[in-house]
């Protein structure tokens, strides 16, 4: 049974647009609430976070009268990183957690995810059960049973504390100049805060929000800001994070980038040696490079490819005792010390990396070669199906026959947004672009008849 209105990460669409309406949203939370207090008793809480988007008031507000319309008792962090949803959760003895975030979307998008009593986000299981009291509708609570909701001022501080014990004991950042690029999201107050307790020169970009400049031409998905300051301040590296500071991307002193699978690459790779890879094996998704697994298998690290959703890769780490994962966009999962992706710590480890080997940041942020890759969008209407047309499937059947020996080709569609992504790996660039350009017209041609 496919979901109706959870995505890969959440419910997520364009806001004050349906299902992203402050009316769907208060459903959205009498319907949480019911699923978490089943047994009607009144010691229940959940926690909320948020970034910096405009809509995050108007979500919140709604959030929380749905919420404590079933006798949920509220507490309300203001802007945090989504890791700090996951880390407060069971921290606070939360039934549940709520972080309002469309991560690395534009400002007029934003979204709902979910965090279940252990920090771990929710199972399709547990998606599927709260879309059904949605359509159902809940019972409310009783007047003399109605939850309240309640400011908590230091679940940033508490977050803080939480990061920086992840970073070496007995380490510090003194000497190092850091360009923190925190999208004008959820990161811009405590990732900066971080790394200038922890001894660095920082220097911040992406940290004025005003509602509606997030990931607007800075954070990891656009990190050419945080590069010419890296060259133009002579920094030494620079930490790129999403809007809701759960991915990260690192930028070298020449101004090159370096995307997760680098950043996984360098970690399994360190913590292998050093004996603490569970499993000896890294977890990543389908849209990892063919050149990470063929840098970890000399090494005789394993890779376990999951579908695409940092959901997938954590649910994968826990069945098998794996505690290193994560995706090519940036979110590196650490369960030693967080529940989810944190483009904070995952930062932190990079910096002790070059404080330990005392090597520059363009030394250990490029420790393979990539198998070149091509990635193109295509956008679909609603009812569309165009993977499911005759024409489409025997474009893709050959494609993959001739990238068959020499590369890979992965079709999908985008689990955020109305997208089908074509992407393929090969070394002959000829071919790579060919069997691209080739899969995408057909779609195109597909969604505009």
């Amino acid at each position: 049974m496919g979901r109706k209105y959870f995505g890969t990460d959440g419910v997520r669409g364009l806001a004050n647009a349906y299902p992203m309406t402050a009316e769907m949203a208060l459903k959205i939370g009498a319907a949480a609430g019911r699923y978490f207090r089943r047994d009607g008793s009144q010691a229940h809480r959940v926690v909320i976070g948020k970034d910096t988007r405009l809509s995050g008031y108007m979500f919140e507000n709604a959030l929380t009268a749905g919420l404590t319309s079933t006798g949920m008792n509220v507490l309300l962090l203001g802007p945090v990183p989504t890791p700090a949803v996951g880390l407060l959760t069971p921290s606070m003895r939360a039934d549940f957690g709520i972080m309002i975030s469309a991560s690395h979307n534009p400002h007029h998008d934003n979204g709902i995810k979910f965090f279940g009593p252990d920090g771990y986000k929710l199972s399709d299981e547990a998606e599927l059960e709260i879309e059904k009291l949605i359509d159902e509708g809940v019972e409310l609570a009783m007047p003399e049973n109605i939850g309240r909701a309640k400011r908590v001022d230091d679940g940033r501080y508490r977050y803080l504390e939480r990061v920086k014990s992840s970073f070496p004991s007995g380490m510090n950042l003194n000497g190092i100049k850091v360009v923190i690029d925190c999208a004008n999201g959820a990161g811009y107050r405590a990732a900066p805060e971080v790394l200038w307790e922890l001894g660095a020169d920082v220097i911040p970009v992406g940290t004025a929000p005003n509602g509606k400049n997030i990931n607007e031409g800075c954070g990891s998905t656009k990190p050419q800001t945080a590069a010419e300051m890296v060259v133009a301040h002579g920094a030494d590296v620079a930490i790129c994070l999403d809007g809701d500071a759960d991915r990260v991307v690192i930028v070298d002193e020449a101004g090159t980038v370096a995307d997760g699978d680098q950043i996984m690459g360098l970690m399994a790779s360190r913590w292998a040696s050093e004996g603490r890879l569970s499993g000896n094996a890294l977890v990543a998704t389908v849209m990892s490079n063919l050149g990470l697994e063929r840098f970890l298998s000399a090494q005789g690290i394993g890779l376990e490819r999951t579908a695409v959703g940092d959901r997938y890769v954590v649910e994968r780490m826990r069945v098998g005792g794996f505690n290193l994962g994560g995706e090519q966009s940036g979110h590196i999962v650490m369960t030693d010390y967080s529940t989810t992706g944190d483009g904070l710590m995952a930062g932190l480890q990079f910096l002790a990396e070059m404080v330990r080997t005392g090597k520059k940041a363009s030394e250990l942020a490029a420790v393979f070669d990539p198998v070149p890759q091509l990635l193109k969008n295509v956008r679909f209407q609603a009812g569309q199906t165009p993977l499911d047309m005759d024409a489409v499937k025997a474009t893709i059947a050959d494609a993959e026959t001739r990238l068959q020996s020499s590369g890979r080709l992965l079709i999908r569609k985008s689990g955020t947004e109305p997208l089908i992504r074509v992407m393929a790996e090969c070394e002959d660039d000829v071919l790579l672009n060919t069997v691209v350009n080739d899969v995408v017209d057909v779609i195109q041609k597909a969604t505009a008849a």
